[in-house]
């Protein structure tokens, strides 16, 4: 813990204070939204169908909100938009804890996607910025953070929400509210970088600096490449928990094996991120450990496919081991190739970018990959449910396994002919502009 501070002391003030800001931003978001749909569904007795809603509305609205949040982080700065965030969730999580009916549910729920869709790029890209040179270290730092306020979110919304799960959302919007102060008085608002950011495209609409982010083959071909480690990574949340429960139950034993996923993934992120990512830097090109990454998380439901060919017991401690451990040893699989990927992929969206509308580059990023997210859980629901009714347990494993080696192909590809390189500082956005 000593080497971590040391490391982040080593970097200026902004930079220090964008990856505090993001575990305070995690851990006021996951002591509220995993307990949200038990409200909805037990403290108001809404429909399930109604809760699908409201939560669906919230992603939604961040996903489908990527792109406008950076193109504006571009266009008005990074602070503003920073600011602009954590106030709308200030709000919408305050709304959430003291409306019950429909339709300001829904508005609460839309805002705080909103809220995510503003200042998510605009962070990522003032961290590249201010970062410099030190980008991919940068990064792996702020995944710790990210992954520490992940890990105590939803303990302290556990402790809450057992007293009034109202008390849970007026601390989290409490949170915010403290941390849309703190940024106003302390993030720096960086205005020569946002001077000559607007200078260099004075003139171009917002629709022509979209057209030239498409036109950029790399980095779409890069961002949908990636879109399987996100379904993967996702899994965790998804395909874990419910082979957890398929063999161990819903009571203590299911619920405590579940958790320990979580905990392995956080913890595993938190003491060996900076170490994976010096290891790696010190061996790899960014294209190479991209590769190496995708081809972890791919491995990582090896160990599952592996348990499908041992009998299930039908009790006991043999029932009990086969229900946890092989989905624990995926999830640290998985966080070992989320910590070798993760940084070199943000500072590889930042080298296709040229430098320029980094924002923007990020919010089409996170946008495509929201968007495969969703058809991969689709995709890995309906494989979960045909191994069920044909009998054929392996099947979601190696639908995975593959999904992993083809992104994993995929980067291997981009690499190879050069695709992940950065772009020349001079080369235009598009020839439309």
């Amino acid at each position: 813990m000593k080497g971590l501070l040391t490391q982040v002391r080593s970097y200026e003030g902004s930079v220090q204070l964008l990856m505090v800001n993001q575990f305070t931003i995690n851990l006021g978001f996951y002591m509220l939204m995993p307990y949200l749909a038990a409200h909805l569904s037990g403290t108001l007795g809404l429909a399930g169908w109604i809760v699908g809603l409201v939560l669906g509305v919230r992603n939604f609205s961040q996903q489908g909100m990527f792109l406008v949040g950076g193109t504006l982080a571009d266009r008005l700065g990074y602070k503003p938009l920073i600011v602009a965030g954590c106030v709308l969730r200030t709000l919408g999580f305050a709304t959430l804890g003291l409306v019950d009916s429909l339709p300001a549910l829904l508005a609460a729920s839309a805002a705080t996607g909103l809220a995510g869709a503003l200042f998510n790029p605009a962070v990522r890209a003032y961290l590249a910025a201010d970062a410099g040179e030190r980008r991919v270290e940068a990064f792996a730092l702020f995944n710790v953070f990210y992954q520490a306020g992940i890990l105590l979110g939803p303990l302290v919304g556990m402790v809450l929400t057992g007293v009034d799960f109202r008390v849970t959302c007026l601390v989290s919007a409490g949170i915010f509210a403290v941390l849309s102060v703190v940024q106003i008085r302390a993030l720096p608002a960086r205005t020569p970088e946002d001077a000559k950011r607007k200078d260099a495209h004075a003139g171009q609409g917002v629709l022509a600096q979209w057209r030239g982010i498409l036109a950029n083959r790399p980095f779409v071909l890069f961002s949908i490449a990636m879109i399987g480690s996100y379904v993967l990574s996702f899994q965790v949340y998804l395909a874990l928990p419910l082979e957890v429960r398929r063999l161990g139950g819903d009571g203590r034993f299911g619920t405590a094996a579940v958790a320990l996923l979580f905990a392995v993934s956080g913890l595993a992120t938190i003491i060996g991120q900076t170490r994976v990512t010096a290891w790696c830097k010190a061996r790899y090109e960014p294209g190479q450990a991209l590769v190496r990454g995708l081809a972890a998380m791919g491995s990582a439901f090896v160990p599952l496919l592996l348990a499908t060919a041992v009998p299930v017991p039908e009790s006991g401690i043999g029932l009990w081991l086969l229900a946890a451990v092989p989905p624990t040893l995926a999830a640290l699989l998985l966080a070992i190739g989320t910590m070798i990927t993760y940084p070199f992929e943000m500072d590889t969206i930042v080298r296709l970018s040229g430098d320029r509308l980094v924002a923007t580059h990020y919010g089409l990023y996170n946008t495509i990959c929201g968007i495969g997210i969703t058809v991969g859980n689709l995709g890995t629901g309906a494989a979960l449910d045909a191994a069920r009714a044909a009998g054929m347990p392996a099947l979601p494993w190696i639908t995975l396994c593959a999904l992993g080696l083809a992104c994993a192909a995929a980067l291997y590809g981009l690499y190879r002919t050069g695709r992940l390189t950065a772009r020349p500082a001079s080369e235009p956005l598009a020839a439309t502009v």
